[in-house]
């Protein structure tokens, strides 16, 4: 892959800032002032074993989030009352509908395949697929028509945002490509309270540290099956196109026009767990690398620090 020279001077200059930086043990709040910088225009990181700020930039800024809303979204499915993870749904024209008129990442489903609510998610969350989330809110929002349901799904979006006290957040769609530019937003500090959240729930976590997988059955009878590589490139393994970083435990990617590049992380080492969120960032992933690096004092290698390698075809979020 061939990089602009100031792409590549960029990158350098921040890795040589990072090094001095890097063999500091975890940070606390009172030395996040000299942890490495970011090109987010937002960026948070915690320690989510005490709960104490690492790194702050305009943590408290509202930005949009492209498909890093998607984790509200499945926060919503799996705290459903009575949820039943095994129901089926079936994949519906009016999906790909909707995902082709927002421009949407896929999973590319096909139209009349059965998957689980749990076969839904993992579409919803690890190929980042629009038509999954069209699905879902089509499945758990209320009302007798479709554009009903989608917009008692995207109540039900803030309802629970309110409830986890983010009161700088902001849903008008269940995958993050907002109808109007500031439709759909968040901070980086409240998006880092929503993710620390959803980890909690071991299916979310079962879902986004790896690749997503369905057994579908198809509408002639026979069973199909979907296995999907994660968008977030810091749960693939270098040779599957991804940086592998150590520990790393998902979280979600976004990516669209108003928002930019965007990624909120989790990683643990030696019983420290960090989440992150970085929020329009064209160097998402040696950023996120850069922080969590810094923060369990590892030292950076030339190969976690290289430069995200985009397009991926594979990685349309």
């Amino acid at each position: 892959m061939i990089f602009s020279l100031t792409r590549v001077r960029r990158v350098a200059a921040a890795t040589a800032a990072a090094g001095a930086l890097l063999a500091a043990p975890l940070a606390t709040s009172a030395t996040a002032a000299s942890a490495p910088a970011t090109y987010a225009k937002g960026a948070f990181l915690m320690n989510s074993t005490t709960g104490s700020t690492l790194y702050t930039k305009n943590a408290d800024t509202k930005l949009p989030l492209a498909s890093t809303a998607k984790i509200m979204t499945a926060r919503v499915v799996l705290t459903t009352p009575g949820l039943d993870l095994d129901k089926r749904i079936t994949m519906k024209q009016a999906y790909n509908d909707y995902a082709d008129k927002v421009s949407g990442s896929k999973a590319w489903i096909v139209n009349g395949d059965r998957l689980t609510v749990r076969g839904w998610l993992n579409a919803l969350l690890t190929p980042s697929g629009c038509e999954a989330a069209a699905a879902l809110a089509d499945t758990f929002g209320k009302g007798s028509t479709q554009s009903a349901r989608f917009a008692d799904f995207i109540k039900q979006m803030n309802a629970k945002a309110a409830s986890y006290g983010l009161k700088n957040t902001h849903f008008d769609s269940f995958d993050g490509n907002s109808p109007v530019k500031t439709g759909t937003y968040s901070t980086p500090r409240e998006m880092a309270k929503l993710a620390q959240t959803a980890m909690k729930s071991a299916t979310f976590r079962g879902i986004v540290d790896g690749y997503g997988k369905a057994t579908a059955i198809a509408s002639n009878g026979n069973y199909r099956y979907y296995t999907w590589k994660n968008s977030n490139l810091l749960v693939r393994p270098t040779n599957d196109g991804g940086y592998g970083y150590s520990g790393a435990l998902g979280i979600k990617t976004g990516t669209n026009t108003p928002a930019g590049k965007c990624l909120v992380f989790t990683a643990t080492r030696n019983g420290k767990t960090v989440v992150g969120v970085l929020l329009n960032d064209e160097e998402r992933y040696a950023d996120s690398m850069k922080l969590m690096n810094w923060a369990f004092g590892a030292a950076a290698t030339s190969s976690t620090m290289r430069a995200e390698t985009n397009p991926i075809p594979d990685v349309l979020d």
